[in-house]
């Protein structure tokens, strides 16, 4: 059955069974892989890009949302925060001039994540959507599907190898789910990104934890960045000495609400990251975090 198709059943599932469970599997056709409501095909180019790639870390609180300018002049959005920052995103985004997101990510449902994208679907012309093989029982994932379904668009299932974005010199990689990710914790559902622009990368981990993070050291894939989203809003659950080491970054970006009951950062983590000497962003405490490359080096607005 196709994921487009199965936007109403999943929601009757998730009003149906809300307290019976917390994953539901998806049943996905993978031989015909579902396109977006504008049926546009994964971006390719020959000639090499120019131009100035922009990662915005938005200061949404407890919660993580990315805003990719791709040089090429397409934009991107991995995740939307909580709810209650949904105002926050879309003025964000407003402030940027955005019109139209062509390749939304929704990491995993967990609502700091989801949240404010019902927001952005509404408000915005969105190209593909990619979304891991998952469900979740909750009236923020529900209120997600709808919007989809309310504005006609279609879901791709984001896997492990699949190409988001590949140009010459340009490239937005998933890592992480694999094909056959079968997990009790919604967070290793996590799409793992990597954007790459000649010499520098980025990698947006979601939520994943530390099973994932094996599963992609285990692959052999290609996990060096210089810019690292730190996993989970800086949570031991994530972040292990091996993955840091395939990782190798320069600097490290942490999205999270000021005073968070969850107490994120944890302090292990950041003593982690300050023994290896990595530089530490943290939108709690830095606000909106916006990173520039050229694709020869890097820099902090």
């Amino acid at each position: 059955m196709k994921l487009a198709a199965l936007l109403l059943i999943i929601t009757i599932l998730a009003v149906g069974l809300a307290g019976c469970t917390d994953v539901l599997e998806l049943d996905v056709d993978e031989a015909d892989p579902v396109e977006d409501g504008h049926e546009e095909e994964t971006s390719t180019e020959v000639d090499e890009i120019e131009g100035i790639l922009k990662v915005h870390y938005i200061d949404i609180g407890q919660g993580d949302s990315i805003f990719i300018e791709l040089p090429n002049g397409e934009k991107a959005l991995i995740d939307g925060g909580p709810r209650s920052s949904e105002e926050t995103l879309l003025n964000y985004l407003d402030e940027q001039g955005v019109e139209r997101i062509d390749y939304l990510v929704a990491t995993h449902p967990h609502e700091d994540h989801i949240g404010g994208l019902v927001g952005v679907i509404k408000n915005y012309d969105i190209g593909k959507i990619y979304m891991p093989d998952v469900v979740h029982t909750t009236k923020t994932f529900e209120n997600l599907l709808l919007a989809i379904q309310d504005k006609g668009y279609k879901i791709t299932r984001a896997m492990a190898g699949d190409t988001i974005v590949d140009m010459e010199g340009l490239g937005l990689y998933i890592l992480a789910p694999e094909e056959d990710a079968d997990w009790e914790d919604l967070n290793n559902y996590s799409v793992v990104v990597r954007l790459e622009y000649k010499n520098n990368s980025f990698l947006f981990t979601g939520d994943a934890e530390k099973d994932s993070e094996d599963i992609m050291i285990s692959k052999g894939y290609d996990l060096k960045a210089e810019v690292l989203k730190v996993g989970h809003h800086g949570s031991t659950t994530s972040t292990t000495d091996e993955f840091l080491d395939r990782v190798d970054p320069k600097y490290a970006i942490i999205s999270c609400g000021a005073d968070n009951k969850y107490g994120h950062p944890h302090k292990e983590i950041l003593a982690k990251l300050e023994e290896k000497n990595i530089e530490i962003y943290r939108t709690d405490i830095d606000g909106t975090i916006v990173v520039k490359s050229d694709g020869k080096s890097i820099s902090f607005k």
